[in-house]
């Protein structure tokens, strides 16, 4: 059953948007991609925001960019937990979309990652699933434990091999 859903108002966010999926999919929860557009179609919006619950959605994941209305939105006409990826924009490098996300007014929070965060957003949803999943949990244990082995190595290669040729590759 899907649990997350991953939404964005253009298909332009989806180069960003697919790094969560791609951490949910590795870690084999299932995820669902929406190209919807709060501004352009709010009526279909409204109602697929509405319905999540009723679908068995439990987190999700939104990005926009710009002025970057629709995490909020989402926020606003679902109790369940939205985690808000600001996208980079050329105008104004995603700023506009990260105070956006983030300045939500008291009782409509967006639990809001970095810009193009997706990959953050997708651990993020992952951890507030393992809440109550326990094969989640050790999922994430052993994530978390991948990444320090990774920082190990690379230390111990920068000692062995020293700064000059660590650089180089």
């Amino acid at each position: 059953m899907v649990e997350v859903a991953i939404v964005m108002g253009s298909d332009s966010d989806l180069n960003v948007m697919r790094a969560a999926g791609d951490f949910l999919r590795e870690m084999g929860v299932e995820y669902e991609y929406n190209i919807i557009s709060a501004h352009r179609e709010p009526d279909i919006f409204f109602a697929w925001a509405r319905d999540l619950k009723k679908r068995g959605i439990k987190t999700v994941i939104a990005g926009a960019g710009k002025a970057a209305h629709l995490p909020g939105m989402c926020a606003a006409l679902t109790p369940l937990p939205v985690i808000g990826v600001p996208i980079k924009t050329s105008d104004l490098g995603g700023v506009d979309s990260l105070y956006s996300i983030v300045q939500m007014p008291g009782g409509i929070p967006v639990a809001t990652v970095a810009i193009n965060g997706a990959k953050n957003a997708g651990i993020l949803a992952t951890k507030i699933l393992a809440l109550s999943n326990e094969e989640l949990f050790d999922k994430l244990g052993k994530f978390s434990d991948g990444m320090a082995k990774e920082v190990e190595a690379k230390d111990k290669r920068l000692k062995d091999v020293g700064v000059d040729t660590f650089l180089k590759g």
